[in-house]
């Protein structure tokens, strides 16, 4: 396993710290107002943002790059704030946290089934996922409270995608070359379902928000092109994203 080429990420999530501590909390005081169904999205999502990572820690502490298992450490803090943020708009709506949500369970419980590559590949379904869903909720709503939180974590999973794209092309490279495609190939049907299920559990929130169903399964599955790319064939412009 080639090491030593992620020093430069954890020095980019120390910056983003760094410059999120400048910039500072979105103005709580505002409050929101948004229809039902999309707080009830809100809600899922929030559930799926919390967790230590403990699991995703352990396994990057075995793969023996201390530069990436501190990126690790760093990213997780990134995914706890957005829970925080999620929690504090919750909050200035009036509504509550969910205690849980199978969605949620489903994915940890894939994610622990083998090691750091199985972790990430499905770590990655849920973050391409929350791409298109936090797009459409930063520009579907006149809400500008929750424009901001969900232009915060938007910009945030931006960065993460690229993050976990070059640790995964260096997991498929300790493959044979015949069957990296076929993994990404798969990756991709997993993506289809999970897209699926989202589509159909958040269409209301979804619809509220300008995007139809499928709609929105058609932009995630567009924008696996070019997680598959960067991947199998990293370059710097191997990763776009629509922001």
């Amino acid at each position: 396993m080639r090491t030593g080429g992620f020093a430069k990420w954890t020095r980019e999530f120390e910056d983003e710290r760094e410059r999120r501590r400048a910039l500072g909390d979105p103005d709580w005081g505002r409050g929101a107002t948004l229809h039902p169904a999309v707080w009830a999205g809100i809600q899922r999502f929030q559930v799926g943002e919390d967790g230590d990572g403990a699991n995703l820690v352990g396994k990057a502490d075995q793969a023996g790059d201390s530069d990436y298992a501190q990126a690790v450490r760093l990213f997780i803090a990134e995914e706890q704030n957005h829970a925080r943020l999620l929690a504090r708009l919750l909050a200035a709506g009036g509504v509550g946290t969910l205690t849980g949500h199978w969605s949620d369970t489903v994915f940890v419980r894939l994610r622990r089934l083998m090691g750091l590559r199985m972790e990430l590949l499905v770590l990655m379904i849920a973050e391409v996922v929350a791409l298109r869903y936090y797009r459409a909720l930063r520009d579907g709503t006149d809400d500008s409270l929750t424009a901001d939180v969900a232009g915060r974590i938007l910009a945030d999973e931006q960065r993460h995608v690229p993050f976990h794209c070059e640790r995964l092309h260096d997991s498929l490279a300790e493959l044979p070359r015949v069957v990296r495609r076929p993994v990404m190939a798969g990756w991709r049907l997993l993506l289809l379902a999970a897209s699926l299920v989202v589509a159909a559990d958040h269409g209301p929130a979804l619809h509220r928000l300008g995007i139809g169903r499928l709609r929105f399964v058609a932009d995630v599955m567009a924008s696996s092109h070019a997680v598959v790319s960067a991947v199998l064939v990293p370059r710097p412009d191997a990763w776009t994203s629509a922001g």
